[in-house]
């Protein structure tokens, strides 16, 4: 077990440009063998992996955990900085990380570990980078899963119309309002009450964390592009596609992890998932949500780790 790492600096807050927006990342355990990136779900940030970090790096992992962009302390850009804001600007945001920060520390390759949305992007850049990537932990995957490819017949005048319908609502639907209601009429605090089935997890920290984001005033126009850019996304930046092409290899070792109580994405996602890819791995969690990591920490380092440390890669 290594401890050599300044227990001080964790979540400390390094800043990186990266295409001109400022991004927030932490680090644990720098210097140690093998590197992880921790990638939050929606609405969260870095420091919902505060009970995670340290596990890992005790354990010669090094430790990163960063805010995708439009989350937590990093730039929140809207159409008109960024255009849209989907899973496949976030994945090129981790790929680019990989290589412009993790890489001139370490040249191992890296584990993805991911919460919910942070599971699609670390599924999204396994795809594209996949020579980089050592493995997958996904707990839980978003998104609809089809066993087969889907048939499109005559739907791309359909999907140009839709989309264009989509960011025509977006555009003039008042995020502002709704948001400012959000913090205002204790929401917050009603999503966590869904997504955590052990309902004493959920203290002012928990609360702090989610809001924070959400009231800088640059939150809305990031929400809209990513509301118009997760709604618009072609099909091959969607689970069913990114997992097939994964299948295709099969260079990525993918553990699912799902609590069985997740009211947010239902376990049988996950069961689908392991029925329609025998080679990706399903491990259930009982009594517990939708934010194992956080809920049940415990079990979910000693499970990531296991795995971790019965890969061929190290």
């Amino acid at each position: 077990m290594n401890t050599n790492f300044k227990k001080e600096k964790i979540n400390f807050s390094n800043y990186w440009d990266w295409n001109g927006f400022k991004i927030c990342w932490s680090v644990t355990g720098e210097d140690n063998k093998i590197p992880i990136i921790f990638l939050h779900g929606f609405g969260a940030n870095r420091n919902h992996w505060r009970n995670n970090l340290e596990y890992f790096a005790e354990r010669n992992c090094a430790s990163y955990s960063l805010d995708l962009i439009g989350f937590g302390d990093s730039d929140q850009p809207g159409i008109r900085q960024i255009g849209r804001l989907n899973n496949e600007i976030w994945g090129n945001q981790v790929k680019d990380f990989i290589t412009q920060i993790v890489r001139p520390k370490n040249s191992s390759k890296v584990i993805l570990i991911g919460n919910s949305l942070g599971s699609l992007v670390a599924l999204t850049c396994a795809v594209s980078f996949e020579d980089q990537i050592a493995s997958v932990i996904a707990s839980p995957l978003p998104d609809q899963i089809y066993g087969k490819k889907k048939k499109i017949i005559n739907k791309k005048l359909f999907k140009q119309f839709k989309d264009k319908f989509i960011y025509i609502f977006f555009i003039f639907f008042p995020l502002e309002i709704i948001l400012f209601l959000i913090t205002k009429l204790n929401i917050i605090r009603l999503g966590l009450n869904s997504a955590y089935y052990k309902k004493e997890n959920i203290n002012s920290e928990l609360i702090d964390l989610v809001t924070k984001p959400v009231l800088r005033r640059t939150s809305a126009r990031s929400l809209r592009a990513m509301c118009i850019g997760m709604s618009t996304r072609e099909e091959k930046f969607q689970a069913s596609y990114l997992l097939r092409k994964l299948s295709a290899s099969k260079k990525v070792p993918f553990l699912l992890i799902w609590g069985d109580k997740d009211n947010f994405i239902p376990l049988f996602i996950g069961k689908k998932i392991a029925k329609f890819h025998r080679w990706v791995k399903l491990k259930i969690v009982p009594n517990s949500g939708h934010c194992i990591h956080d809920e049940d920490p415990s079990v979910f380092n000693r499970i990531s780790y296991k795995w971790i440390r019965d890969l061929k890669t190290f």
